[in-house]
């Protein structure tokens, strides 16, 4: 399954002229190369996702982004996106409030991957606290062979130190200076046209789902509850570590936006 060189022919036209009359006036092209072929990819994957990643939305509804951009907040008012995405979000999670899985077909090129960016900073903190308590799982989960082969390596901003609240000689020391926990992989734009690109996106989402599931344990995002980690460590944690610990990854975020 994949889209077709009229899908990145509109893509690239759109981006040359991106005007709402442009737009209107090739609405059905829109639908039949660009729309149409992204829903059945979503469609396809919500079924093989029972299989492996039961916890995400998959609904295209929920899934597809709109073309339009919102340009209330932005410099530049070009008012349509040059690319076609999906995010696939935790069920048990608001939306925007978890770790998932993502991918693009844009003019120049396709990224498919996932993880969690710029978590805000009540998350951010229960994160950082799970990986120290659980340490070495996140770590495991980096190398796992699969992931690897994938898509690399664990990437996103992070800081420069171990952030407050935390020794500096924590184990997962490495993984607590992440602010935004993201994996993924590119290629050109011709590679969403190819026979490869459906069975490439499921074997980097399968990948990917230990460690998004990771991610989202202690936002409640399993059956278990973030409780279910306390360890003695915790249980004698002085109130003004996790105020510290809050403070930091305040500080963090606001870094972000």
């Amino acid at each position: 399954m994949s889209f077709t060189p009229k899908t990145l022919s509109f893509l690239r036209s759109l981006k040359r002229n991106n005007n709402r009359e442009w737009f209107r006036a090739r609405r059905d092209d829109y639908e039949r190369h660009v729309q149409a072929p992204m829903i059945a990819v979503i469609e396809t994957l919500g079924t093989d996702f029972r299989r492996f990643a039961p916890e995400l939305e998959t609904a295209p509804k929920k899934c597809l982004y709109r073309i339009y951009r919102d340009t209330r907040f932005s410099e530049d008012k070009t008012p349509l996106k040059t690319h076609v995405a999906a995010s696939f979000r935790w069920r048990r999670l608001p939306r925007g409030e978890g770790a998932g899985l993502y991918f693009e077909v844009a003019p120049g090129w396709v990224w498919m991957g996932g993880g969690f960016y710029a978590p805000e900073t009540s998350h951010l903190v229960r994160i950082r606290e799970h990986i120290s308590d659980t340490y070495p799982e996140i770590d495991r989960l980096a190398r796992a062979s699969a992931l690897r082969r994938s898509v690399g390596k664990l990437d996103g901003e992070r800081l420069t130190r171990v952030p407050r609240g935390f020794a500096k000689d924590d184990p997962a020391a490495k993984y607590l200076k992440f602010r935004s926990f993201l994996a993924g992989r590119e290629f050109p734009p011709e590679f969403a046209t190819s026979d490869r690109f459906y069975p490439t996106l499921l074997t980097t989402f399968k990948a990917l789902m230990p460690l998004v599931r990771f991610l989202n344990e202690p936002l409640g995002g399993s059956a278990e509850t973030p409780s279910t980690h306390v360890n003695a460590r915790q249980r004698t944690e002085t109130r003004g570590n996790a105020r510290e610990r809050a403070n930091a990854a305040n500080e963090d975020h606001r870094a972000l936006h």
